[in-house]
């Protein structure tokens, strides 16, 4: 992924940004130069990492706070969450970028009356133009709309005060992303106009079908009341079987 480079804006002082890693040496860099001049608050929590050395090097490099938690996004980034104090804070995953214009709408929701007990996160976009990734894409905002059911790559921006009266971000191994949003509840959750635009490396590895109808059936599994182990070893599984193929 490119380095993107913005000019710099006025720093959001109530903002904090957590950042959740794993292998994301290579990827973290363009995300935090799309943070630059705008959060001046930001926490890097990796999961004991292979690279967590060039992790921490390179969040260091661009001011950000490095911190360790053991694996998996629920645990890091409630961990992550503990170290910030700031009254809002944005949740992001290190393999995304953010275009010049999200930092005028998070400061523009961030300052409304009465948002306070709201949430919001960013439309989703990946980092080709392919028909699969634009019609993945697609899907997955009209499900936010419809249902208030992102994913985790676009983004969480939430108010500390909401985020504690509903418990924080549950240590769970998967899914932690549709644990929180459903907490928040629907009516309480918007969509912005901003798209974020994250890696499709896993929809070109494992097939943009393939892997969409995976995250579907996980997402089944979850109301169908499985338990986050059982899911977290079934998507493993998955990915070692997909491994298996390619290599034939």
């Amino acid at each position: 992924m490119p380095v993107i480079r913005h000019p710099p804006g006025e720093p959001i002082a109530d903002l904090s940004v957590v950042i959740p890693t794993l292998e994301s040496s290579e990827s973290l860099a363009p995300l935090l130069h799309c943070l630059a001049g705008v959060a001046s608050d930001i926490c890097v929590v990796d999961g004991h990492s292979h690279d967590r050395a060039a992790t921490a090097a390179c969040a260091h490099a661009h001011g950000a706070r490095f911190a360790t938690a053991s694996r998996g996004r629920g645990t890091q980034i409630r961990a992550g969450c503990s170290l910030t104090s700031r009254a809002w804070i944005l949740i992001l995953h290190a393999d995304s970028s953010l275009p010049p214009e999200w930092a005028d709408e998070a400061r523009a929701f961030i300052t409304a009356p009465r948002r306070l007990r709201h949430a919001a996160c960013f439309r989703l976009a990946f980092d080709e133009d392919s028909r699969p990734a634009r019609r993945t894409a697609a899907l997955a905002n009209i499900r936010t709309r419809l249902f208030a059911l992102p994913y985790g790559d676009q983004g969480l921006l939430i108010p500390r005060l909401l985020l504690e009266e509903i418990g924080g971000y549950r240590e769970l191994p998967i899914m932690e992303d549709v644990d929180i949003v459903r907490r928040i509840g629907r009516r309480r959750l918007h969509l912005l106009r901003t798209a974020i635009r994250t890696s499709g490396a896993r929809y070109r590895r494992d097939g943009w079908l393939r892997r969409s109808l995976r995250n579907l059936f996980c997402l089944a599994l979850w109301f169908g009341g499985m338990s986050p182990e059982r899911i977290r070893r079934f998507y493993e599984t998955a990915d070692r079987e997909a491994a298996a193929r390619r290599s034939q």
